[in-house]
């Protein structure tokens, strides 16, 4: 995959708040073109040996494939939990217009 290939990076946080916060750090540095915050959602997993659940939201990060690792130190620094969920999905067809918006915005 070379650097111009878009990806989506999804990343859950605890709360909007800190969705918006964290969204707001991507956009101001042209890690991405657009960050969606979902509605809460409940996640069910296992952390130190003991099941979880716990209401988190979910940041879908429209980006190059550049921008990742940048991306990801930003997100590392700025999250929460100590293990974050940083997860990139390679994109294998948008909208023409759509792509060259979201080169256009990313450094």
């Amino acid at each position: 995959m070379d650097g111009e290939s878009l990806i989506l990076v999804l990343s859950n946080v605890p709360d909007r708040l800190t969705g918006q916060h964290i969204a707001r750090q991507i956009i101001e540095q042209k890690l991405a073109a657009c960050v969606n915050i979902s509605a809460e959602i409940l996640s069910i997993y296992n952390w130190d040996g003991q099941q979880q659940a716990e209401t988190e939201v979910q940041l879908s990060i429209k980006t190059r494939q550049a921008c990742y690792a940048r991306l990801e130190t930003l997100i590392t620094e700025l999250h929460p939990y100590d293990v974050p969920e940083i997860i990139a999905i390679p994109l294998i067809a948008a909208l023409p217009a759509y792509q060259s918006w979201v080169r256009k915005e990313t450094v």
